[in-house]
């Protein structure tokens, strides 16, 4: 027997329309590369939207064309991200930071046809359109007068929308329709490509809205800090807009006293990043002795999250911090670490244990820990394993078919990384896959150390990863990078290690690098850091 409700198709479009019917009139700011602040509306962007779904057409886009963006965050790139999904058209992000080589495989293995471009990436689109046939035309996110000058035929966004009508009847079509386009980083091979419905994307807006998760609501002011070409934008394209909140979209500049004064400029009351746009706005405010005026909250993802940052925005600015975890694949947010009623209970300095994990389950999700044979393990909180997840808004193949069958014989996502399940349902990833160091058969958690080593008040980034050993396989190294005008010996970090970790996870060397290398998304780059260290030596000492 079926129930008796109404049959309505989960398409993004409908998101854009509530906001625009419901929340009109609330302001869409946007910063350019100059620092030009441009302001909108729901209601406006909805209009540009719908005139960006007619010149789509015009061009010949059908459902399930590949539309590419290679731009910042910014109102046209909202317009066009609702514009090419509201059609049935597949928007598919690139990011901007990545090598040439690695934007024109997954251009082509997308096989895009149209590519909307930040003017800022004019020089990087002429090179890539030469090894890319697909790409059909350009449309560069600017007026007439910033079109950039080009060896190639290219238009202003606001010229190639202009006369469109704002009438166009989005929908139709299936709610597993494709929707958006997102490739993985490529850390390990060729980037591989994850496939959004408009369905998993609905889907995923609603659990995260949750008050356990983001919690936006239609009062919230959202600096959205991560990339719109980064994670599907950590779903908040599609939350912020669902509850009608002000939202804020940075552009390129992201250092710290860009992002502090666009948060007081515009009341911001809750943003997203990854933990080295926070740790750049933490030191700009430390230097100049700044202050927030409106901030309540902040979620912080892409990779473990420093309890030395979590403390300076609770104990120095009363900021709440709320962890969350999640990967392309998942949409991207899995877990989010706020207190259930158990660890609330708990004093302070308990809590500040979970704090430190990933988190707990949004509803809906299914999750569970393998050893190497695909044997369950328990969730006690000690033993890792292989973190295996499934649910609506998770990954069930790859693009093209890249990867094979990516699921087990239960329909898991193997996630790749090496994490612990606690009593009370809290996750913590202790490693990825790759990077977990193995030293004589047993694990040590890279991640676990670098987090301590955080805390030591000359240090400004740290990485550890494992070099061979004649005895022991593996041993852990530390490479830190250090605050400007600080000093550190090695002795000094080692001491500060003891009795935080196990003493034989303490690093057998201690390097001092100008920069650890980061990734185009802001995290560690430790392939980098390896092929770095190819001559590297342990001290004769630490061999034994």
């Amino acid at each position: 027997m079926d129930g008796l409700m109404q049959n309505v198709p989960l398409t993004v479009d409908r998101i854009l329309d509530h906001a625009a019917g419901w929340h009109g009139a609330r302001e869409i700011v946007s910063r350019d590369a100059e620092g030009r602040v441009t302001r909108a509306t729901y209601a406006a962007i909805r209009a540009d939207a719908k005139r960006v779904s007619n010149a789509l057409a015009a061009e010949g886009i059908k459902v399930g064309d590949r539309v590419a963006t290679m731009a910042w965050n910014g109102a046209r790139h909202l317009a066009a991200w609702y514009g090419a999904a509201g059609m049935g058209a597949v928007l598919h992000t690139l990011n901007p930071r990545l090598f040439l080589e690695q934007i024109a495989y997954i251009a082509n293995h997308a096989g895009d046809r149209l590519l909307l471009a930040d003017p800022a990436t004019a020089d990087l689109v002429e090179q890539l359109l030469l090894q890319v046939p697909s790409i059909e035309k350009v449309i560069f996110f600017c007026d007439r007068a910033s079109l950039p000058q080009t060896g190639f035929p290219a238009i202003a966004f606001d010229d190639w929308i202009a006369g469109q009508s704002t009438e166009y009847r989005w929908g139709g079509f299936d709610e597993n329709t494709a929707c958006g386009l997102c490739y993985t980083s490529g850390t390990t091979g060729n980037p591989k490509g994850v496939l959004y419905s408009h369905r998993s994307n609905y889907v995923h807006a609603l659990m995260t809205l949750q008050r356990d998760a983001l919690a936006l609501s239609a009062r919230d002011c959202v600096l959205l800090v991560v990339p719109m070409y980064h994670a599907n934008a950590w779903g908040v394209v599609y939350s912020a807009p669902a509850v009608g909140a002000k939202l804020v979209l940075p552009g390129q500049r992201m250092d710290g006293e860009s992002i502090y004064n666009l948060i007081e400029d515009e009341g911001v009351t809750y943003s997203a990043a990854v933990p080295t746009v926070w740790q750049m706005l933490l030191q700009y405010m430390q230097e100049k002795g700044k202050r927030f005026s409106t901030l309540e909250r902040v979620t912080i993802g892409g990779s473990a999250c420093p309890e030395s940052i979590i403390r300076a925005f609770r104990d120095d600015y009363g900021v709440d911090v709320i962890q969350g975890w999640g990967m392309t694949e998942t949409s991207p947010l899995g877990t989010v670490s706020v207190p259930n009623a158990s660890v609330a209970a708990k004093p302070e300095p308990e809590q500040m244990a979970y704090r430190l994990k990933q988190g707990r389950l949004l509803c809906g999700l299914e999750m569970k820990l393998v050893d190497d044979a695909g044997n369950r393990l328990p969730h006690d909180g000690k033993t890792p394993g292989r973190l295996m997840i499934k649910g609506p808004t998770i990954a069930r193949a790859y693009f093209g078919g890249e990867g094979g069958d990516v699921l087990d014989a239960e329909g898991f996502f193997d996630t790749g990384d090496v994490s612990t399940i606690d009593a009370e349902g809290y996750m913590q990833i202790t490693d990825r896959a790759k990077d977990v160091v193995k030293s004589g058969g047993e694990w040590i958690s890279s991640i676990e150390i670098e987090n301590i080593a955080m805390g030591h008040p000359a240090v400004a980034n740290a990485a550890v990863v494992g070099v061979s050993h004649p005895k022991w396989d593996e041993r852990p190294i530390l490479l830190c990078e250090l605050k400007a005008g600080a000093a550190a010996t090695a002795d000094d970090l080692k001491a500060f290690l003891e009795g935080k970790i196990a003493r034989w996870w303490m690093p057998d060397d201690v390097l001092f690098v100008e920069r650890i290398p980061l990734g185009p998304t802001g995290k560690i780059d430790k392939k980098a850091i390896r092929a770095g260290l190819e001559d590297y030596e342990l001290p004769f000492d630490a061999a034994r």
